[in-house]
């Protein structure tokens, strides 16, 4: 399982740098998004992996919080989709008011015919 996470983390992560070095600004935005699901899925990783044990306590009993999942990175990750969603809407409306007023959705603005 770690192994299969690891390798994830690793593809999301390289295709995501590899998408932010494209000249075209919607594979700027896929990049973005692909490097913030690497960074969610490490972040959640952080939380450790019990196999086979409650993710809370019973009530009126008292375990060991060792054997528990940490709650923190899970919260992290919920808000981090959130803000990540967010920010890639507010990308899409200004690529979109950027290809409307410059005719093109190059990074630097020219397109390859200028």
């Amino acid at each position: 399982m770690e192994l299969i996470l690891a390798i994830s983390i690793g593809v999301l992560g390289g295709s995501g740098v590899w998408l932010l070095m494209r000249p075209r600004t919607f594979q700027l935005i896929i990049g973005l998004s692909l490097l913030s699901y690497a960074v969610n899925l490490f972040i959640f990783s952080m939380g450790r992996f019990p196999v086979g044990r409650p993710p809370i306590l019973d009530p009126g009993t008292s375990g060991d919080p060792a054997v528990f999942a940490d709650p923190l990175p899970q919260a992290l990750v919920l808000t981090a989709i959130v803000i990540g969603f967010a920010t890639t809407a507010l990308f899409l409306v200004v690529m979109l008011a950027s290809r409307g007023l410059t005719g093109g959705d190059h990074v630097d603005g020219r397109g390859p015919g200028r």
